[in-house]
């Protein structure tokens, strides 16, 4: 049954608190009493499109820079003062920013908020530590991009589709950059972003607002801000001609990525592109699995997502295909079927299939303190704008068949993308 805008909004309403300190960070508070639990998420907003072009990889390295210890707390001793509290943690990097979470019992706050405020004050990036973790991140390089099965993919698709632009590489870097990288730089990097002023602090959970406060002015309120001034980014340039590619690569199966280049997270066109990213792929009657895998079988699967960077991004299409599968039949049905977007409107039951599934994916991803709080920092670090938590599905439910069509032409052109075939080198041919 399809529920409505203003009932999913009553059923699933985030209610929150939020301020800012003197020093510019900006907190957003959030109570949740279901289990005594509570998460602390921290984002920096800086990532890989922040980096010098003779830079990269330096946000990432950072992710792992800030467990190596501060002032107060010792190498790898994050990590045990949560795992002993009963906690986890983790964090991760993308293109627009970096992040640092934890959740434990709720009893743990201020443990959680003196770990965050000590390392972003007092983080030690000295030459040991940037030596060794810069080891560490080319080793990551190696296992999960070099030698990896199609594991240069993004990489191959961003460098194509931004060349010259913001967002020309992925998190990961370079290994020459990463080989050539000086401590000195890496020090800068911590002073001008890892700062109160340029991050955004979410607690949700078991919490007392009031209690809350007073912990987060205690442990960063007297943090000092940076007042660095970001670098300046590069325009992202649309329909510039299609890009077609072969990549040879330690592979057993054919493959075949459509990258189409597409706006800003916080343009209002990323909600129908995610939903024509599911009217494509979401499930075995999506429009290309039921053609391409289950009727013609001519690929073993496919699937697309919306990689929605700050600034700009890629609607992503992706298909692998069996021994024999030509590439070329492959490209032809994916294109067909995109081009019956930009002429064929969407039937209402295909718009409302998606639209449940995704109200369903909206409500499972409230579930969890931890995601809250990360749903949280999204909507504020792009938007500047927190209550999206609670009216961005609106967005997604009034998307009509011919927002599908106006958007599809507008993006989804061949002269807006990149396609790439990923095909056995000779040796690894499965015959």
């Amino acid at each position: 049954m399809f529920i409505s805008a203003k009932s999913f909004e009553a059923q699933s309403k985030v209610e929150f608190e939020e301020f800012d300190l003197d020093n510019g960070l900006h907190v957003i508070l959030h109570k949740d009493g279901t289990n005594p639990i509570v998460s602390v998420n921290l984002w920096y907003h800086v990532g890989a499109k922040d980096e010098d072009s003779n830079r990269t990889g330096f946000a990432h390295l950072f992710e792992h820079m800030m467990f190596q210890g501060s002032e107060n707390v010792g190498k790898a001793q994050h990590f045990e003062y949560i795992q002993k509290a009963g906690g986890t943690l983790n964090g991760t990097t993308n293109q627009d920013r970096t992040n640092y979470f934890e959740t434990a019992p709720s009893n743990q706050l201020e443990l959680l908020l003196w770990l965050e405020s000590d390392r972003m004050s007092t983080l030690k990036v000295n030459k040991e530590n940037f030596d060794n973790q810069r080891e560490v991140v080319k080793e990551e390089k190696r296992q999960r991009y070099d030698n990896a099965p199609y594991g240069s993919r993004w990489g191959e698709l961003m460098k194509r589709a931004f060349k010259n632009q913001t967002y020309e590489w992925i998190p990961i870097g370079s290994m020459e950059d990463l080989n050539g990288a000086d401590l000195s730089y890496a020090q800068e990097f911590y002073k001008k972003y890892y700062s109160p002023d340029n991050a955004v602090l979410v607690v949700s959970g078991d919490i007392n607002y009031d209690e809350a406060k007073e912990l987060v002015i205690k442990y960063f309120g007297g943090l000092k801000s940076s007042n660095a001034k970001k670098k300046t980014y590069k325009e992202i340039i649309f329909n510039q001609g299609e890009i077609k590619d072969v990549i040879y690569d330690n592979v057993q199966l054919p493959a075949v990525y459509f990258g189409y280049k597409i706006p800003g997270a916080a343009n209002k066109d990323i909600y129908a592109l995610e939903v024509i990213s599911m009217i494509l792929t979401d499930g075995k009657s999506s429009r290309l699995y039921k053609g391409i895998v289950y009727e013609k079988k001519i690929a073993k699967q496919i699937n697309s997502f919306v990689w929605d960077n700050e600034l700009g991004g890629m609607l992503i299409i992706s298909a692998t295909g069996f021994k024999n599968s030509n590439p070329d039949e492959i490209d032809k049905e994916i294109t067909l079927q995109v081009n019956k977007l930009m002429s064929e409107e969407v039937l209402d039951k295909e718009l409302e299939k998606v639209k449940n599934s995704i109200e369903n994916d909206f409500l499972t991803n409230l579930q969890t303190t931890m995601r809250k709080a990360d749903l949280l920092a999204h909507f504020w670090t792009y938007f500047k704008k927190t209550e999206l938590i609670n009216t961005a599905i609106d967005y997604y439910l009034n998307v009509t068949g011919e927002d599908i069509i106006n958007t599809a032409k507008k993006y989804l052109n061949p002269d807006n993308r990149v396609i790439l075939y990923y095909l056995p080198k000779k040796e690894n041919k499965v015959n």
